[in-house]
């Protein structure tokens, strides 16, 4: 017997776990036995290999092959690294600092406190919450700070980069929150203040959310505060993927300009690990989200990860500024010249991005997915999206394009024309065969690639760290 996909899975995803299952595992579990058959299973000395083996190629993949144009993923600098991998991690550490449960833990707590504090003084907070494990996780803790179940809260749709976890199947409605969507200004990829109004004065939030999976240029974060005063709501700003823009001082700082919390993941632009930051300078939500985390849902936490981001912190207190300003020219550089051949990236009102990132019309390349897939073929990797381009169906509509990464390895602008000229040729051979010529575009894709392996084999550092 063995762990079948089940059947909310969508089809074609069962098939590749039922794929994987059988290629690695054998046909079933150890000591598992039908009609008294003996059953085909894969040594586990063998299973462990294997597992090493696919974590070598990712490695290959994203560290020597490939560019990774995709905003929501980063590298470590090798000593967060060293730190992440480190026998800490299975360490429990509960309790406040000064007062653990359990003893040995005076280093520990030591590295808790001096990221906690790192943290409060690189976003201008008076409270940060470092053992939450995810952004979603701190979107949770936020929610649970400010709402009840049952509450309304106002949060960005799907059309500008709206996350799921403020939304019905995410952590928003497994709370029991009901979410309503913010009126958009497609124009400035953001809010439309004068119908946010409105829809808070008619649907009275608890909670109104900002930031999402892309941000193009700066949001009006002083004026949605006046908007959340005037109906009793709190704000949460969800500084998941801007906050290397906003750690380097390139945005101004969500907290300074009124938000009562600001949320993030701290893998992304900030290049630390997959963990969660919570921040607040409101002296009640903290306390709330203080007593969530410990005794709530926290308690013990990844130490390894804690300390991994409190050397991503340093970085950034030290270069941040330096590291921002280059994703920031690098974007706007690469999106000038991908429209200079005809690629034309979303276009705002101001532009197409004072961020360190910004989205793709994938209409011409069979939609925001199949584009990505194309992409990855000749060696670069990134995402679909959703944009507010009504005229464009379906959610995947847009390319997100982002700079964290190739930055840090080394690029600059003066490589986005090379980059630039790299993607476009990879989205034309992907668009310009029928079917039946599959292989030869295949073949013409699969050239690229090699040059694009070769020349990312000149980016192998990780710069911007002390």
């Amino acid at each position: 017997m063995h762990q079948s996909p089940q059947p909310w899975v969508p089809a074609g995803s069962r098939a590749r776990i039922e794929e994987i299952a059988r290629t690695h595992l054998g046909e079933g579990a150890p000591g598992a036995h039908e009609h008294g058959a003996p059953e085909q299973v894969t040594p586990m000395i063998e299973v462990i290999t294997r597992i090493e083996d696919l974590i070598a190629a990712s490695d290959a993949l994203h560290d020597e092959e490939a560019f990774n144009l995709n905003p929501a993923s980063n590298v470590l600098n090798p000593r967060a690294a060293a730190l992440l991998a480190s026998g800490s991690g299975s360490r429990t550490s509960l309790g406040y600092p000064g007062d653990k449960y359990e003893m040995g833990l005076e280093h520990i707590e030591q590295v808790e406190v001096i990221t906690a504090e790192l943290a409060a003084r690189l976003f201008h907070a008076s409270f940060a919450e470092v053992r939450v494990p995810s952004g979603a996780m701190a979107n949770l803790y936020a929610f649970m700070a400010t709402c009840t179940s049952g509450d309304t809260i106002i949060a960005s749709p799907s059309t500008i980069g709206g996350h799921v976890t403020h939304h019905a199947a995410g952590a928003a409605g497994l709370y029991g929150l009901r979410t309503v969507d913010a009126p958009v200004d497609a124009a400035a990829y953001s809010y439309d203040l004068d119908a946010l109004a409105a829809v808070a004065r008619e649907t009275r939030p608890s909670l109104i959310t900002m930031g999402g999976s892309l941000n193009l240029f700066e949001h009006p974060v002083a004026k949605v505060r006046e908007i959340a005063e005037e109906v009793g709501a709190h704000l949460l700003f969800d500084a998941a993927h801007v906050c290397g823009m906003i750690a380097g001082g390139q945005w101004a700082n969500p907290l300074d300009e009124g938000a009562h919390l600001m949320s993030m993941s701290t893998y992304k632009s900030l290049g630390g690990p997959t963990h969660g930051l919570l921040l607040s300078s409101d002296a009640e939500l903290s306390e709330r989200i203080d007593r969530i985390a410990f005794p709530g849902m926290t308690a013990n936490f990844d130490a390894g990860a804690v300390a991994a981001l409190g050397v991503t912190l340093a970085d950034w207190i030290a270069c941040g500024e330096d590291y921002a300003s280059e994703m920031r020219a690098c974007a706007a550089a690469l999106a000038n010249e991908l429209a200079g051949r005809g690629v034309r990236p979303y276009e705002c009102a101001q532009g197409f991005t004072d961020s360190h990132q910004f989205g793709l019309l994938a209409a011409p390349f069979g939609g925001g997915t199949t584009a990505a897939r194309t992409l990855e073929q000749a060696g670069f990797l990134t995402s679909g999206i959703g944009l507010p381009a009504p005229e464009i169906p379906g959610d995947q509509n847009g390319i997100r394009i982002g700079t964290p990464e190739i930055v840090r390895r080394g690029m600059t602008v003066s490589d986005m024309p090379r980059l630039a000229s790299l993607i476009v040729r990879a989205l034309e051979v992907g668009n310009e065969a029928a079917p039946r010529e599959t292989s030869r575009r295949e073949a013409a894709l699969r050239e690229i690639g090699a040059e694009v392996a070769a020349w990312r084999k000149e980016f192998t550092g990780v710069r911007f760290t002390v």
